[in-house]
């Protein structure tokens, strides 16, 4: 039954093939500033993430890496009408015939709700951007819609600008708790403080098919472990809100198995993920209730972590 589960709850996340990062507000670099000034300013939030901003295992220095951007506008035709005046040879030569309503149709109703830009030649090296609606930000914030850019977030990034926002700040918030109860349902009784990390890294990464062919398959250890003090920072005060049901102690976790730990992680998985998990469990939905497929739920998960 437990294979009924998408995969993001499957416990093989356990193998902790690891991953992790999440936020650093240090002041923006020459760098990051000078990337800023050469686009449109209508802007909610621009944060740079992956290899190219902070290390990783396996590469040396991030200099030589691509460094990954993205943009979350409040109007998205008007910022690619802007763009494509500043900047029209990053896009493609059908994007610029198509003009920002298409590329606004392309971005807001396909995929991942975002836009992407990439090998864009800058200065010695390469960038790549990615344009996604505030609106859109929110959804997969709070619901993990696609997790595209929610998955990021759970991870260190250099959160450049920001507005003043509060339920931007809110939505961000939001996603970081949805990250730790996720991988505490995935997580047995007692796990290390890394195990920790490298699980909430790598639930973007689940069901991956880059992660079989084509990707390192160490890559999420390779981003957590050189940057396991960025995850502490990240996650310090959200992992305090756990301590009734979680115990952390010279980096050894020990959470609270029994039911109402299970159950409390489980009615705060985000929209997406809960909705799904019920629909597959409720095969007879007229007669079946919320609490009774939870429930079942819940002893699938403790029978995968061996409990």
């Amino acid at each position: 039954m437990f294979r009924k589960l998408p995969s993001i709850l499957r416990p093989s996340v356990l193998s902790c093939r690891a991953g992790a990062a999440h936020y650093s507000s240090s002041s923006p670099t020459s760098f990051f500033t000078q990337v800023l000034s050469k686009f449109p300013s209508e802007r909610c939030l621009v944060f740079a993430y992956g290899s190219g901003v902070f290390r990783q295992e396996g590469h040396k220095d991030t200099k030589d890496n691509m460094t990954d951007f993205i943009f979350a506008v409040h109007d998205t035709e008007q910022w690619h009408k802007e763009n494509l005046a500043l900047h029209p040879m990053h896009y493609s030569t059908m994007a610029r015939m198509m003009g920002p309503a298409a590329i606004k149709r392309c971005q807001e109703e396909w995929g991942a709700r975002l836009y992407f830009n990439t090998l864009v030649p800058w200065g010695n090296g390469m960038i790549k951007y990615g344009v996604i609606n505030r609106r859109d930000l929110l959804k997969d914030l709070r619901d993990w819609e696609t997790l595209y850019v929610a998955g990021r977030l759970h991870k260190p990034v250099n959160i450049i600008e920001q507005e003043e926002d509060k339920e931007l700040k809110e939505a961000l918030c939001t996603n970081l708790s949805s990250a730790v109860h996720t991988a505490l349902l995935l997580l047995p009784e007692r796990f290390t403080e890394e195990e920790l990390y490298m699980t909430v890294a790598g639930l973007s990464y689940t069901g991956d098919f880059r992660m079989v062919v084509g990707e390192d398959r160490n890559k999420v250890a390779n981003i957590v472990r050189p940057q396991v003090d960025r995850f502490r920072e990240l996650y310090r005060k959200k992992l305090q809100e756990f301590a009734p049901v979680l115990h952390m102690s010279d980096n050894v976790c020990v959470q609270d198995v029994g039911s109402g730990g299970r159950m409390a992680h489980l009615t705060r998985l985000p929209s997406g993920i809960r909705d799904r998990v019920l629909t597959m469990y409720n095969t007879n939905q007229d007669t079946r209730q919320v609490e009774e497929i939870m429930v079942e739920i819940m002893v699938e998960i403790a029978k995968a972590v061996g409990q």
